[in-house]
């Protein structure tokens, strides 16, 4: 019987089963970040343990780093003790940094990939729930707790148990107007923002064989938001044809030698999983989000469900979205007037996510009311981005062009909405206070779908302006 991705490398990293039942893995590349940190160096220091293995962690600054001026001191004291506290702790420990002076900072899960450290194969920890990106490139990627980057700081090893195993089989191709974010919206839509809990995510079937990376990662990214412990795509042609040549991936000979045993990584055709879930992408649209958490999604041309409708565990957290987003049940949520737009986060803060918006904004003005942010995801996008005119383009459209970091994402940084605004994000949460007000309400979609409601200023199908 064949295995799959998720049992062989489980199986390459396993130390030993504990008593508990767990499973102590090996992980072999830790990305660390300002916010979750600055407890693990102080817990693994107030013991006497040092770092095992600094070589395999690297570190970058996101969440608070402030995306409009970036000269230091930041205008936020706390943001600048945090930032300061990370490099006294990468400085004393010998860890590898990407900071802002270093041309190589951005959001962890994208300079990851990025810089070629993101490998099939791996084991990949960080103290971010969305680490689970890093599984686009076929490697086991977990978001870890504070306590958990203490002993993986000490030991390099974790402790954990092996999630259950649901293939998510997309065949077919995506209509035109439809992306990635739509395909992950729509079966988190479908199977609940808990309906992968116990799981992991396979992500298979000739649609996603036929994504680009990027594409890949986006979907990967928003594993957690459906519940599962992590999610994966099979490594293949395009994976290694997106590694070769990066920075700190294997070259030469060596990356010939990497190839084969990431070949061997893949899942088995005759691999077998704990469950299936098939999905036509014929009948996927442009996917918005109407309520609190991802999975209260619809298609642009559907209505809010009535809760009578939802299965019974729904719908107490639809009836708190209502009431929360000011929408009621049966209406549209196209043509709900927008106050923000925002491109960027570790979801869709990529170079052909910022194509996709400003192939939609060229040549054209946003609407007079709307505040627009397009911020990259990594000082290596921005450069890009820039390399090719698109900076002018979102300037030109009245979007403001900002330095790399997780911005408007969430609220640990100078990025928010104000009072009860509504913002078409690009993001991957939607929760009750995520961008920064207690009132604020986010709608989740795809970057060209921002794109288009910052021209409208509304909600509107992308397909009508491309």
């Amino acid at each position: 019987m064949g295995k799959t991705l998720l049992t062989k490398v489980w199986d390459m990293h396993k130390v030993a089963t504990l008593p508990t039942g767990e499973d102590q893995l090996f992980i072999g590349l830790h990305l660390v970040h300002e916010v979750t940190s600055p407890q693990a160096f102080q817990m693994a220091r107030a013991r006497g343990l040092p770092v095992l293995f600094p070589e395999r962690s690297f570190a970058t600054v996101d969440h608070i780093v402030p995306t409009l001026v970036q000269e230091r001191p930041f205008g936020d004291p706390q943001a600048e003790a945090m930032i300061a506290e990370l490099e006294k702790n990468v400085r004393a420990n010998g860890i590898r940094y990407f900071g802002p002076a270093s041309g190589r900072q951005g959001i962890v899960h994208v300079i990851g990939p990025e810089l070629g450290l993101t490998q099939p194969g791996m084991t990949i920890a960080c103290g971010d729930s969305h680490t689970s990106t890093h599984g686009a490139l076929g490697a086991l990627a977990l978001g870890i707790g504070t306590s958990q980057i203490r002993d993986l700081l000490a030991t390099q090893t974790l402790a954990l148990r092996k999630p259950k195993l649901r293939l998510i089989k997309v065949e077919g191709d995506l209509p035109r107007g439809v992306f990635a974010k739509d395909v992950i919206l729509r079966v988190i839509a479908d199977l609940g923002a808990r309906g992968g809990i116990g799981y992991a995510y396979e992500y298979g079937g000739g649609t996603v064989a036929g994504l680009s990376m990027e594409e890949r990662l986006t979907i990967c990214n928003m594993s957690i938001e459906g519940g599962a412990r992590l999610g994966y795509c099979n490594p293949d042609t395009t994976t290694f044809d997106y590694i070769a040549g990066r920075e700190l991936a294997p070259a030469g000979g060596e990356f010939e030698r990497a190839v084969r045993f990431w070949e061997g990584v893949a899942s088995d055709p005759d691999a077998t999983y704990d469950d299936v879930y098939p999905l036509d992408a014929a009948t996927l649209e442009p996917m918005v989000t109407w309520g609190i958490n991802p999975g209260q999604g619809v298609g642009v041309s559907g209505r809010i469900p009535r809760r009578s409708d939802l299965p019974p565990e729904r719908r107490d957290a639809a009836a708190q979205a209502l009431i929360h987003m000011k929408f009621a049940e049966g209406e549209p949520v196209k043509g709900r007037k927008i106050d923000v737009a925002f491109l960027g986060s570790c979801t869709n803060g990529r170079l052909s996510d910022l194509k996709a918006a400003a192939a939609v904004l060229k040549g054209k003005k946003i609407a007079p009311h709307v505040r627009a942010l397009a911020v990259p995801g990594s000082q290596a996008v921005r450069r890009q981005a820039e390399e090719l005119g698109l900076d002018a383009v979102f300037r030109d459209a009245g979007f403001e062009w900002r330095h790399a970091g997780c911005s408007m994402c969430l609220a640990m940084n100078p990025d928010r909405l104000v009072g009860d605004q509504i913002c078409a994000s690009s993001s991957n949460r939607n929760f009750i206070g995520r961008q920064g007000s207690a009132k604020g309400r986010t709608i989740l979609m795809s970057p060209a779908m921002v794109a288009a409601a910052a021209l409208a200023g509304e909600v509107i199908d992308v397909r009508d302006v491309m």
